[in-house]
């Protein structure tokens, strides 16, 4: 049973952008969190520890929640995301001063250290010491955000900082979130398919948002769509894949995407060059990712050539990491993407291909031939005959030819 909505017509932008949350009231299932949040905006002015740790897994509203109280309080936010620095000059350059410096403007600040998980042990070593110094300096309270904050790495980070844990969002609170969300879309749905969207969504709100608009084709959502997306837990879909490409600046988070999938890096080339003309629209950033995509076809010709398999890694970075960089910023529109019509060209030529083998193996039966002397010499010669209605009846009933070898016959 739909529960239905009128349509909307509205220019579609991403769910996640549309749908953050504009208010800490509004971050469901981390009261806890958001109490320790307030608390410490509040007290920041006396705290000892001038910074909060939030973790907790992707999509459980560690970046919304740093968006909702800056706004709340009129705070001006920077944000730098981990691979924006790599060493203390870098932090240094991103940070280091607005730490200690007023806003133009006179506000006051909230400063946002995004996915700190992207920091290496070895390539990046000497930026968490600096964070921690920086920590110890700022005059304006800090966010860093972890998904594991438990690693030996993060020790220094972990003593300087109030720990803020994000606990799983719960299946019912995701499905309250898709219902608003239905609901504001005008999207009709089926109410066990969305619970069991929920479900799959393991906690993660921000997938949920994206499953959803990915799957609500013309303002529909049923059991059908739900089948085509696999258990998160088990696989990414190659919608996510490129989601992780096309939608970030950075490195480490688009070198991840094809750690789960199924598909081999041939296939996911044409997805991406398929879909990438749709969501990159700048020129300069259309030419250097077809760039990439150009170096991981000579280096698939080298692995043909020369049996020199190592390069499958470095065809890996160029389509992922490659791709993602060649943009100069994020574009926020949302895209649907498609499936690449090379896959759609072969399967319609296997379908056609498959007709005519089996219209050839009832000709060989009845003419007591081989069925490869039948599909070269005698279908040509019933193909033809076809175009006459009398012999085209008496040919559909002795060959015993159903609707779609008709069909296939007759050239449609």
């Amino acid at each position: 049973m739909l529960n239905k909505h009128h349509s909307a017509s509205t220019p579609m932008s991403l769910f996640t952008v549309q749908y953050t949350p504009k208010s800490t009231s509004e971050i469901l299932g981390q009261d806890a969190a958001i109490e320790k949040v307030r608390k410490f905006i509040a007290n920041f002015k006396t705290a000892k520890k001038r910074a909060l740790l939030l973790y907790g897994p992707a999509g459980s509203g560690k970046t919304s929640t740093a968006y909702a109280i800056a706004k709340e309080h009129n705070f001006e936010i920077l944000e730098v995301n981990a691979s924006d620095f790599r060493n203390e000059e870098q932090l240094s350059k991103t940070i280091g001063s607005a730490s200690r410096q007023q806003s133009l403007f006179n506000r006051p600040k909230l400063l946002l250290v995004d996915e700190v998980d992207g920091l290496s042990g070895t390539k990046d070593r000497g930026a968490i010491p600096a964070l921690k110094n920086l920590i110890k300096e700022t005059s304006f309270p800090m966010f860093i955000t972890a998904n594991n904050p438990w690693d030996s790495k993060f020790s220094p980070l972990r003593s300087a900082c109030e720990m803020v844990e994000f606990k799983e969002p719960t299946h019912a609170i995701v499905l309250e979130i898709l219902k608003n969300v239905c609901a504001k879309e005008h999207i009709n749905y089926e109410e066990k398919a969305l619970a069991s969207l929920a479900r799959r969504a393991g906690g993660d709100i921000r997938g949920a948002l994206i499953d959803i608009q990915t799957l609500a084709i013309n303002n529909q959502f049923t059991s059908a769509q739900l089948e085509l997306l696999s258990d998160r837990e088990k696989t990414d879909t190659v919608f996510n894949a490129l989601m992780k490409i096309f939608k970030t600046t950075d490195a480490n988070v688009a070198r991840t995407a094809f750690d789960h999938l199924e598909e081999d890096l041939e296939e996911i080339q044409n997805w991406i060059d398929e879909n990438m003309s749709k969501e990159y629209t700048k020129p300069m950033d259309i030419y250097r990712a077809y760039e990439k995509v150009s170096k991981a076809d000579v280096f698939r010709g080298r692995i043909m050539n020369r049996q020199h398999w190592h390069f499958l890694a470095v065809i890996s970075v160029l389509l992922s990491a490659g791709v993602a960089l060649s943009k100069d910023e994020k574009y926020k529109q949302f895209i649907l993407y498609s499936q690449p019509q090379r896959f759609l060209k072969m399967w319609r030529a296997k379908q056609k291909y498959a007709q005519r083998t089996a219209i050839a193996e009832k000709i060989s039966k009845k003419t007591h031939c081989s069925t490869k002397v039948a599909r070269e010499k005698t279908l040509p010669y019933v193909q033809s005959m076809m175009k006459n209605k009398v012999m085209a009846e008496q040919l559909t009933n002795y060959f015993e030819l159903n609707d779609d070898e008709l069909a296939w016959l007759n050239g449609r």
